[in-house]
């Protein structure tokens, strides 16, 4: 069967935009890479959250063919240095690479020469890593003070010039501790980040973009932003709940938990949650 992108309905209903349709876009063999996504861990020097984060780490540690581990905020509960020392310790289980970006409950000032070898930043924390050929790009959403989000003017900006000096040919995952869309969890959904469709504007212009990662809510999501997936891992320290649940805004008794991707060789994100 041959393919006219001229005429695919679902190119034109993009007005302009590149075309999301699987079958326009330009096919590319990938590499297929698998990692961990955990969040929220909010280490704070007590045994509780030190051992779910131990327990979590130690079940994800002896996976075979793991290419990273992706840790999206609210690493410590207070954004100390000693809390980052623990949380330090604890990462260093894993042998393969580890991709961390702050919080809410994170301060830079701490989280920058802890974790990341950087002096301490007055400004935000945004990274992009290549691994394979992947590149995540790690934007700050934290506003120093507040518990919700903004990517803020200098990271979108940032955002923006990374997506456009790369390789095109290469995949991307945008990466963020608050999510940009409705959870329907009041209680997250009253500090989500905001601001949203700016970042909406820069992700349409990218079909190369895979996904969307982030935490915050405690709890593991799937949906969409943009026309791409968006995805949260579920929290370390505790639980969030549907107000249809009856049972409380949070539960500090459920298993800690974490997300299993595959980015496969069509470009496709492939998301399993597991609890422990």
């Amino acid at each position: 069967m041959v393919i006219n992108r001229d005429t695919c309905e679902i190119g034109q209903a993009s007005a302009g935009a590149p075309a999301l349709c699987p079958v326009c876009v330009p096919r590319h063999d990938f590499l297929v890479i698998t990692f961990a996504h955990l969040s929220d861990l909010h280490i704070d020097l007590g045994e509780r959250a030190t051992d779910r984060a131990r327990r979590l780490i130690d079940a994800v540690r002896p996976m075979a063919g793991l290419d990273a581990v992706l840790v999206t905020g609210d690493i410590a509960d207070h954004g100390t240095p000693q809390e980052y020392a623990v949380v330090r310790d604890l990462l260093a289980r894993f042998e393969v690479p580890v991709l961390t970006l702050p919080g809410n409950h994170d301060v830079r000032e701490h989280f920058g020469p802890a974790l990341l070898a950087r002096p301490s930043p007055k400004h935000e924390l945004n990274q992009a890593i290549a691994v394979g050929d992947t590149d995540f790009l790690l934007c700050d959403s934290t506003i120093p003070g507040q518990s919700g989000g903004e990517l803020s003017g200098p990271t979108l900006e940032w955002l923006k010039s990374a997506l456009a000096d790369r390789d095109p040919d290469r995949r991307a995952l945008i990466a963020f501790h608050h999510p940009p869309a409705v959870l329907h969890i009041p209680g997250v959904d009253r500090i989500r980040q905001i601001g949203e469709m700016r970042l909406a504007g820069i992700v349409s212009a990218h079909p190369e973009v895979a996904a969307l990662l982030c935490g915050h809510a405690h709890t593991g999501f799937v949906t969409t932003f943009a026309g791409r997936p968006l995805v949260g891992a579920p929290g370390c320290v505790s639980t969030s709940r549907l107000p249809v649940e009856q049972r409380g805004s949070y539960e500090l008794d459920s298993p800690p938990g974490y997300a299993l991707h595959v980015l496969d060789d069509d470009g496709r994100l492939v998301t399993h949650f597991r609890a422990l």
